[in-house]
């Protein structure tokens, strides 16, 4: 007789344990539930809940088990330095400086659902289309993390290429939905990504590391209208083909 290795015992058990469906809903009460916040209140959160965060993301796969990501984390005192760090680099207009390239352009369906997605944001605040200064104060609050009392900056190994880059993307997603597991909101900004060069300093994060963007997070103002809309997703048959 072959001595098992014991894994399907441990897939049976796993099956058996989840058969009523209960962790499918919860997964998908996570996934529906989570939305971008872009309005915070200062209260801090606490180092144990940021370190439970991190507990449930860290087992997030990757290619080969590589595991790219690493991720800088301010509290108190650091996130208004790191808040005026990248104020002052603003202030004096200096162009975006990505470690990876911006799309360059958005076109057909990306373009319609880019747009959309800003005039919910603009609409909340009752922001006039067409309303360019309005539109651009707003914008700047992606660099003052929208009062949030944390940044999270996520890097990946240069040298991993694409593929390390997906892979933090998958931590990315894991973050953000292990966080509003445990009450806690967030907003992933590409835009910070674009302050690389003030990002890299003020962290001392060495060249062979790519910025990829920064999570701002906190607890949330519910207050803020500007938190008050939710954005739509592709329906299954936009998100899938199937082949027999």
């Amino acid at each position: 007789m072959s001595k098992s290795s014991g894994l399907g015992t441990r897939a049976e058990a796993r099956n058996d344990l989840h058969a009523d469906g209960s962790s499918t809903a919860v997964l998908r009460d996570l996934l529906e539930g989570r939305w971008s916040c872009r309005s915070f209140d200062r209260n801090p959160v606490p180092r144990s809940d940021i370190e439970g965060i991190l507990e449930i993301t860290r087992w997030t796969p990757s290619w080969c088990n590589t595991q790219p990501w690493h991720v800088h984390i301010t509290e108190g005192s650091a996130t208004e330095r790191l808040r005026q760090a990248i104020g002052e680099r603003i202030l004096r207009q200096v162009r975006q400086e990505p470690d990876i390239d911006f799309p360059t352009s958005y076109e057909g369906v990306y373009k319609e659902r880019r747009r959309e997605s800003g005039w919910q944001l603009y609409e909340s605040l009752g922001i006039a289309k067409g309303d360019r200064a309005a539109s651009g104060e707003q914008m700047l609050k992606n660099f003052d993390f929208f009062g949030a009392p944390h940044v999270a900056i996520i890097t990946t190994e240069r040298a991993l290429g694409p593929y390390g880059a997906v892979d933090c993307g998958l931590f990315v997603s894991n973050f953000l939905l292990a966080a509003h597991s445990m009450g806690i909101a967030t907003v992933p900004q590409a835009a910070l990504a674009a302050q690389a060069p003030t990002i890299r300093d003020f962290f001392d994060i060495p060249d062979e590391r790519q910025i990829l963007l920064g999570i701002s997070f906190g607890y949330p103002d519910l207050v803020d209208p500007v938190n008050s809309y939710r954005t739509e997703r592709q329906s299954l048959g936009e998100v899938a083909t199937f082949v027999r």
